[in-house]
């Protein structure tokens, strides 16, 4: 609201009414974003097909550092993101992209080759263009993913815990049945 008038105050698309730190400066325009989705994921086409790759398909063949540099090189779509004040919970979408990118991109060969079709910097450049230009996109939805999320990886980190609990309890019932 304005101070002047109790009217509420209009913000034109691409006007962010919360950047944080500043927007980032220049190097998080649009076009920048855009051109690093695009050479991360689709800059070059086989010849004669619709099949497009970009470095980040390239750069994991590289055993040891290439999914690491790709997926260093994915965050900072990811990073613009929030300097430019895209609501957390699409931030959290773009991060389980990413962390869906690197972690089935580990896999040799097949890894690569997934990367190629998932393209997880182009994703990550649709939800920052449509969260800043599109209609408020945080609905239930988008709330009830993170939230399956959550429960998801609070299952995975609990699955250790109930692992030894079982073999504990195996090895009570053995040690009171054979009286070890």
């Amino acid at each position: 609201m304005n101070r002047k008038t109790t009217e509420p105050e209009i913000f034109t698309p691409g006007q962010a009414p919360h950047k944080r730190f500043g927007g980032g400066g220049g190097a998080f325009r649009d076009e920048n974003l855009d051109l690093l989705s695009r050479v991360l994921d689709t800059w070059f086409r086989i010849p004669g097909t619709s099949i497009r790759f970009g470095l980040d398909g390239i750069i994991g063949f590289v055993p040891g550092i290439g999914d690491f540099a790709g997926g260093a090189a994915s965050c900072i779509i990811v990073l613009a993101a929030f300097f430019r004040g895209v609501p957390m919970v699409t931030i959290a979408r773009m991060v389980v992209n990413l962390v869906i990118e690197v972690g089935v991109g580990m896999v040799p060969v097949l890894g690569n080759l997934f990367d190629i079709g998932w393209r997880a910097n182009r994703r990550n450049y649709h939800l920052l263009e449509s969260s800043l230009y599109g209609p408020a996109r945080d609905t239930w939805h988008d709330w009830l993913f993170m939230g399956l999320l959550a429960l998801g990886l609070i299952a995975l980190a609990m699955l250790p815990f109930l692992l030894l609990l079982w073999i504990g309890h195996a090895l009570a019932h053995d040690v009171r049945t054979y009286g070890w």
